[in-house]
């Protein structure tokens, strides 16, 4: 893989899992459900597709799995500050 299309792939999978994550927070009012989500999404596609992840792999879903939590963090922080939306 690349450096370039490796350095992409982080942004994009964390920014990605985050505007997901922070849509469905916001749509069915529960906190963790996107990484819930992330991780059967990501367990149930390796079991399916029946391969060994190299590094690379793991460290773009790693950080898809990071923009997710940050997702999550960010409404409870949101909630506290009273808006109300959230």
């Amino acid at each position: 893989m690349n450096i370039i299309q490796f350095v992409i792939s982080i942004v994009l999978f964390t920014v990605l899992a985050f505007g997901i994550g922070f849509i469905l927070n916001m749509v069915l009012k529960t906190t963790w459900l996107p990484v819930v989500a992330c991780v059967g999404v990501v367990v149930g596609a390796l079991i399916y597709q029946k391969i060994i992840p190299s590094v690379f792999d793991l460290t773009i879903l790693i950080f898809g799995l990071a923009g997710s939590i940050l997702s999550g963090w960010t409404i409870q922080v949101l909630r506290k500050k009273g808006y109300r939306m959230f």
